[in-house]
Formats: C-alpha cells, sequence, structure tokens
C-alpha cells in the first residue's frame, strides 16, 4: 500500500481530475510510433490507482517516457500527466542505472575530463571503432553523434576576459550557464554577455553551480539529482534574494527543470526564488517591451530563421519571447515551425534501446526544416540542436547568438546610455 507521503505525492499532481478523455496519448509523441509504450493515460493517471494498491502494479515500460510533458500542455484539466508517470518511476522502479546511464548522466565530470584532452576526445567519438565499441558494450547507438567539447570551458573564458568588466555596469544579471555552455560551446554564454553589457547590464556567474539535474533525474540518480538541486538552489537564492540579481539561462530545459521539476520531482522547494529565474529571451523581451532598453541592429544583417519550438519551451508557454525578438531584427526572415518533439530528450537519444523510437518522432519535424530549407534553425534548447544538426544537416542556434550576430553593439550602448 501507498505510504501518506506517496499518496500527497500523487494527489498534488492532480491525478484524480482525470477525465479519461485520452487527449494525451493522441499528443503523446512515443505513442505514436512505438506501440510497445502504454501511453501516458495508462502510465500516468490510470496507473497511479493501482499502483496506490499495490506497489507491483508498475510498469518498467515507464522508462520510455520522454517527460516532453506534451501530455500536460494538451490535457484539459491540468492533469501533471508527466509528473505522475516520472515520479513513479523514482517511487518504485527497481532499475539499478548502469554504468552507461551514470556516465551519461554525469555531465559536470564527463564535461570535465573532455575539457582537458578536447582535440582527442572529439576525434576518438568521430570514429566508427569507438561507436561500434560504445554500441555494443555500453549501448549508446553507433548512429548518434555526440556533441564537441570545447578546450576552454566557458567559466574559464569568462574569469579571464569579461569578469574585471562586469562591476562596472549599474545594473546586474547572474548566469546559470549550464554544462553545455560550460564544457561544448562557450559561445553562447559569450554571446550573452555580448547582448547584457550592451544593453547596460553586467553578468555575474552563480557563486555555485552544477549541471541542473535533468539528466540524472531521467536515469535514476535520484540522490544525487536531490543534492545538485539544492546546490543550485541555494545559489540561485542568494543571488535573487542577497544580491538582488535576477538568474538568466539560455537553455530552456536547464529553465523548465529548476523551477518546475526540483518541487515537483525532488521535493526540493524554490517558491521563494522561483520567479527569479527565467530564460535570457524573457527578461530581454520584457524590458524591451516596457520600454527599458533599446535594441539596435546592423542594416547588413540577413537570415533565414525557421523556429523550433523545444518540448519545455512549450510547456512554458515563452517560445514568444524568442520568436518575437527574433522577429525585431529587420534581416530576419522568420519561419514559425510546427511545435513537435525532435525525440532526443536528452541522454534518451543516446541509447541503443531507444534509438529507433528517437528518430521515428522527429521524423515529420526533419522533414518539415528540409521543406523550408532555412539558414539556420533557431531553438532554445541545446539538445534540440544535437538531434537537428545530426538528423538533418541543418545548422541550428539559439536566439540569444543570432541576436549578438544581428545586434549593432555600439549603437545600442549608446541607446542605453
Amino acid at each position: 500500500m501507498a505510504n501518506e507521503t506517496q499518496l500527497s505525492s500523487i494527489s498534488a499532481n492532480n491525478f484524480e481530475q482525470c477525465l479519461k478523455c485520452s487527449i494525451c496519448t493522441v499528443y503523446c509523441p512515443v505513442a505514436a510510433v512505438n506501440p510497445k509504450y502504454p501511453g501516458p493515460k495508462q502510465s500516468g493517471p490510470d496507473g497511479a490507482r493501482y499502483r496506490l494498491k499495490n506497489p507491483a502494479f508498475f510498469d518498467e515500460a515507464l522508462k520510455m517516457c520522454l517527460n516532453c510533458k506534451r501530455c500536460e500542455v494538451a490535457c484539459p484539466n491540468d492533469v501533471r500527466i508527466g509528473d505522475i508517470i516520472q515520479k513513479a518511476r523514482i517511487d518504485y522502479s527497481t532499475h539499478k542505472p548502469s554504468l552507461r546511464d551514470t556516465m551519461l548522466a554525469n555531465t559536470d565530470f564527463v564535461g570535465t575530463m573532455a575539457n582537458i584532452v578536447a582535440p582527442v576526445t572529439n576525434f576518438a567519438l568521430g570514429l566508427p571503432i569507438t561507436k561500434s565499441v560504445l554500441h555494443s558494450v555500453m549501448s549508446i547507438d553507433k548512429h548518434r553523434s555526440f556533441p564537441k567539447y570545447s578546450s576552454t570551458k566557458f567559466e574559464t573564458w569568462f574569469k579571464r576576459n569579461a569578469l574585471k568588466e562586469q562591476d562596472a555596469f549599474k545594473k546586474h544579471v547572474s548566469y546559470f550557464h549550464g554544462c553545455y555552455v560550460n564544457y561544448n560551446f562557450p559561445k553562447l554564454g559569450q554571446d550573452l554577455v555580448k547582448v547584457m553589457n550592451a544593453v547596460g547590464y553586467g553578468v555575474h556567474l552563480l557563486e555555485k553551480e552544477k549541471c541542473c539535474g535533468v539528466a540524472l533525474i531521467s536515469n535514476g540518480l535520484i540522490g544525487q539529482a536531490k543534492r545538485q538541486a539544492q546546490l543550485n538552489t541555494d545559489s540561485i537564492r542568494k543571488s535573487v534574494a542577497d544580491d538582488k540579481r535576477p538568474v538568466l539561462t539560455t537553455s530552456s530545459t536547464c529553465t523548465f527543470t529548476m523551477r518546475d521539476e526540483y518541487p515537483h520531482l525532488l521535493g526540493v522547494d524554490n517558491a521563494d526564488v522561483r520567479d527569479g529565474l527565467t530564460l535570457a529571451t524573457r527578461f530581454l523581451f520584457r524590458l524591451v517591451d516596457e520600454g527599458k532598453i533599446k535594441l539596435a541592429f546592423r542594416p547588413d544583417y540577413k537570415l533565414r530563421v525557421a523556429y523550433h519550438t523545444a518540448c519545455h519551451m512549450q510547456k512554458m508557454g515563452w517560445a514568444i519571447y524568442s520568436t518575437e525578438l527574433l522577429k525585431m531584427i529587420p534581416g530576419v526572415e522568420f519561419t514559425m515551425l510546427e511545435s513537435q518533439c525532435c525525440g532526443i530528450a536528452g541522454t534518451y537519444g543516446f541509447k541503443r534501446e531507444n534509438y529507433e523510437t528517437s528518430q521515428a518522432i522527429g521524423s515529420s519535424l526533419f522533414d518539415n526544416i528540409k521543406r523550408v530549407n532555412p539558414d539556420v534553425v533557431a531553438t532554445d534548447c541545446e539538445t534540440c540542436k544535437w538531434q537537428i544538426e545530426m538528423s538533418t544537416g541543418y545548422q541550428v542556434m539559439n536566439p540569444i547568438s543570432i541576436i549578438a550576430d544581428a545586434l549593432d553593439v555600439e549603437k545600442t550602448i549608446e541607446l542605453n546610455k
């Protein structure tokens, strides 16, 4: 029988309000391509009723869930279907994380090691023999391309090149850069600093930062996820409450995980500082919309951009902030892609058992991108970037990087004096 804590958790996710309408299953990207997955209604609210009676009703097939939250977006009664499924995995799964799961989830450790010998790491991970060994020994699919690692971490670049300049500004923000910016693509962090400095804001790093924990949660490393969530929340609290600096991110998934999954799945209370954490494009758009800052763009900048709404961006309802900023750039020819899951879901699409499902989910998105034929695809999620670039060959950029490239820095600085 379920204990009081489990009952309270399930009830908080509103499972009693399920109408059994099955709209969630219609919108589920996994159920559409993989008949082995029971679907969100059966895995979530329906299964919760059985699991309350007896944990033996838990089905390990719930690991097929992407945690994309599209079921929750579709639900007419605001049932937290995805959270019910993920909480069931946390509470009832007997599956122990494998070495593969542990390595994929520990992005800080792997990223730090890879940065030390980045050229060798990138070369080795691209070799067919390496992919074959990973496929057979660790069940990381041989068709998957790994993101490149940088030789210099973003934190290192920031301390060497930007730190001293930030105190000169009158207004300030903190930046949660995340694993991708720190270990794989420091340029995105550099672009954020460039844009924020141009509009009169100094940028600071958090006192301490760990991976947001989304990969730890999905791979069953819950104890470590809770510890990292508490560390990040304490750092955000210091920035927001003590230093009076809002915390910006450039990743929709990091933002969603820290704002919503920390309390819902990990029991880490962030209610006092949740609103102080936001996506950089949301922060910038609000400033522009309220007339507090102005952006000036290069007259010679031309780019055909197709925007992909990442799943967690769809759940937060924040795509409008990124898309409206992109539309402000005179030289951008903008296309809004139909909102659909790309299929990678972080580490999910790297696993051999999930690869075919991952690619089948994203196939219609890939076809749509090829039909539009843009210069670049824009999205706020780094793993969507990996999936789209690997599966279509099109370059993918974060909206912040497009804004940074198009920005007339000198004119923007002058306008915001």
